[in-house]
């Protein structure tokens, strides 16, 4: 146990380090945008001497840099990022308010991609070198050439006005009506991790039903199927772990595009509407928020490599 504590306060510690590196450059988006921070600060409001100054007040910016950005990171750690410029509400609600929508796409895509894409990649695995094989790899293949923004437009003109069995835009009211209107944004934006899901579950599959332990079980005569999921997915997990976790920062990383193709009111949408308008501190929250995803994945990930695989906490102890 104390082994496993160690374990997890040295992954925590790492973590915090690259979190604070990662807020020092979101701290200096409102500098590096071009003009005067508290005229960006000040949106829409009469830039006059008055306003200036009472800008530069609310925001410190008339502190030293660094007491600037002692003050941001403790009000940051509160969950407090000030107020958005173009809406004139509280950073937080902004967000809030917008990232129901987003959590829900993401859970949905995800649901799709790993759930398909583990069970085509051991489906491929199964019959390597077969028409199936390879109908599953040219599939992974498409999916992972096109952009989500070209399959988005084409499953809303197939799906939504050529055969129309789901609306075009919008997010829905409640959970089945959330469920309906947001599965052809689902599906687009899961399109864009199903090949990385595929590909690395089947060859780890692959690898898995090559080695002498399984070669062992089926002389034994265990049955196939037992010999499948107690061996061979036994042994490939960190893999299917690992493609799960980049299959969710991909998904991330297109759910900007998706969101604006399908008119769904989510963070990417929001997040285009404040760079449009250098609404910097909803930026900010929005990279914060993007920083403690990537990291919370990978430390989730590593914590999963030291549950299912023995040979990594060996490894360690031994070490």
């Amino acid at each position: 146990m104390t082994t496993w504590l160690t374990v997890v306060s040295r992954r925590l510690l790492v973590a915090a380090a690259v979190l604070w590196l990662v807020s020092l450059i979101v701290f200096g988006l409102l500098y590096i945008a071009p003009g005067d921070p508290a005229l960006i600060l000040l949106g829409d409001a009469p830039p006059n001497a008055e306003t200036i100054a009472a800008v530069r007040r609310a925001y410190h910016l008339d502190q030293p840099l660094l007491t600037q950005y002692a003050i941001w990171f403790r009000n940051a750690a509160h969950l407090n990022f000030g107020t958005s410029v173009r809406t004139r509400e509280p950073v937080l609600q902004a967000v809030g308010s917008r990232g129901a929508v987003s959590l829900f796409l993401m859970a949905y895509a995800a649901g799709i991609a790993l759930g398909l894409g583990v069970a085509l990649g051991i489906l491929a695995a199964l019959h390597v070198a077969s028409p199936l094989d390879r109908a599953i790899v040219g599939l992974s293949v498409v999916g992972n050439s096109t952009p989500a923004f070209v399959s988005g437009l084409v499953l809303l003109y197939a799906f939504g006005i050529l055969v129309p069995l789901f609306p075009v835009f919008g997010p829905g009211r409640g959970v089945l009506d959330g469920i309906w209107h947001l599965t052809l944004p689902a599906v687009a934006l899961a399109l864009t991790a199903l090949a990385l899901v595929i590909k690395l579950t089947r060859a780890a599959v692959i690898t898995a039903l090559d080695q002498d332990f399984v070669a062992f079980a089926r002389a034994r005569g265990l049955p196939w199927r037992h010999v499948i999921w107690a061996y061979a997915l036994r042994n490939s997990l960190n893999a299917i772990v690992t493609a799960g976790g980049l299959a969710v920062l991909r998904l991330f990383s297109w759910l900007v595009i998706v969101e604006v193709a399908f008119a769904l009111p989510g963070l990417g949408a929001l997040l285009v509407d404040s760079v449009n308008f250098k609404d910097i501190p909803v930026v900010q929250a929005l990279g914060m928020l993007t920083a403690v995803l990537v990291i919370g994945v990978n430390f989730i990930i590593d914590l999963l490599y030291e549950l299912i695989d023995p040979r990594v906490r060996l490894t360690r102890v031994a070490a």
